[in-house]
């Protein structure tokens, strides 16, 4: 371990567990202002910020950075808007800090159930600079202090926002150390960052599944797992077959590069005479890439065989498999065995199939009837998200504030002794 990395990570936690204990007590309308004050930091540099992007987009490119990949580091104005705007949406959402219930026991003793901040919240990250804001102003609205690495990628981006950031936090009198980066783009900071359990309070890994996993078997702190998405939707014999072209073309092609997008195609063998030529066209004219397992070939002889691990991989780029199944439990079983348990959908019009469906199916997000780009803090009324957590302990789906707060208790006696 480099000693200057190792001095960087520690020297970071250390000042960010000192200064999480000012935000934790703030008022709500202290961290309303400060997020606020984001906001307005952020419009006001977002030219320089799409400038600096820019250069760290055109370094990824030269290295050979994958397009989709590209997509995900890339900033324009209008995405800078939109960054902006989340902050003031998370600083819109109601405070959760303080909720809770209270009870009397029969010898006296109230207990109260209060919602409290985590503490230090770290956040490992690929690629996608709007990260770097979105998680912070939700870690933030919970009362958190976070500590941020970012992939190397990305990383004069994420300086700017993060210096933006804390600026604003200056301005409302909040240490800029609530809000912090890790700037040595070292791989091995990363498996320093994960053991810190004496300063972190907990981790949450925001990537693909190398990084995830990596995170997981190595970790000391505790770790909310944030899931890959290999997301299906399966097309019911029952289903409205132009309602079903646009929901899957939607899907898979609004952004491929995302883990909410669709990854397999599943068709009941009762319409897929009727809807493969349609979505087939419907996707290549898109420019995605299809392939079917044999069956699908069977019926459209001009795609290619899928290999049986495609299957259980993430594409996140304009590719899609198919494959025909004979029932809606098939479907069901296909995903829970193959999927990553984030976001799948069912198009049927029949409500009994989409009760088996939605009851059958172990995902975070299930749907009847609408694309799995949905699976989003910002769609889901939470002005933001920390990720998508396919785990099923403390936050399962979209991670809003409420997810990154934890309980505690406090007892009111009056002397009394068991």
């Amino acid at each position: 371990m480099d000693t200057v990395v190792q001095n960087e990570v520690v020297a970071k936690a250390k000042s960010g567990k000192k200064a999480a204990p000012l935000l934790a007590t703030a008022s709500a309308g202290k961290r309303t202002q400060a997020l606020r004050a984001i906001a307005t930091r952020l419009r006001a540099q977002a030219a320089d910020i799409v400038k600096k992007n820019a250069e760290d987009v055109e370094r990824a490119r030269q290295a050979g950075t994958a397009a989709s990949l590209l997509d995900r580091l890339t900033l324009t104005p209008a995405r800078m808007e939109d960054i902006a705007a989340g902050a003031d949406a998370i600083a819109g959402q109601p405070d959760v800090l303080g909720e809770g219930e209270t009870w009397t026991r029969p010898n006296g003793l109230e207990i109260q159930r209060v919602r409290v901040p985590l503490g230090l919240v770290g956040i490992i990250y690929e690629a996608r600079p709007n990260v770097t804001v979105e998680a912070a102003c939700i870690a933030f609205k919970a009362g958190n202090a976070v500590l941020l690495r970012g992939s190397s990628s990305a990383l004069q981006t994420n300086r700017l926002l993060v210096a933006a950031m804390q600026e604003a936090l200056q301005e409302v009198d909040l240490p800029p150390t609530l809000i912090q980066l890790i700037e040595s783009g070292d791989r091995h900071d990363v498996d320093e960052l994960v053991r810190l359990n004496r300063y972190l309070d907990v981790i949450i890994p925001r990537g693909g599944a190398d990084l995830i996993n990596r995170v997981v078997q190595t970790a000391t702190v505790p770790v909310i797992e944030t899931g890959i998405g290999n997301c299906h939707v399966y097309v019911d014999k029952a289903a409205d077959l132009d309602k079903a072209t646009r929901i899957v073309v939607n899907a898979k092609t609004h952004r491929p590069s995302v883990c909410n997008s669709a990854e397999k195609l599943l068709v009941h063998q009762d319409v897929a005479d009727a809807f493969l030529p349609v979505i087939v066209k419907a996707l290549s004219d898109k420019n995605v890439k299809l392939k079917g397992c044999a069956e699908t070939v069977r019926r459209q002889p001009h795609l290619p065989v899928a290999p049986d691990q495609d299957w259980d991989i993430e594409y996140l780029d304009l590719v899609m498999a198919i494959k025909i199944v004979n029932t809606v439990e098939q479907a069901v079983e296909h995903i829970n065995q193959h999927g990553s348990h984030h976001s799948d959908a069912i198009v049927t019009e029949d409500y009994a199939a989409s009760r088996t469906f939605t009851r059958g199916v172990d995902s975070a997000a299930v749907y009847v009837n609408a694309s799995t780009r949905f699976t989003d803090g910002g769609e889901f009324g939470f002005g933001g998200e920390m990720g998508i957590s396919t785990q099923k302990l403390h936050a399962r789906g979209p991670m809003g504030v409420r997810e990154l707060t934890t309980n505690k208790y406090v007892v009111l006696g009056s002397g009394q002794t068991r």
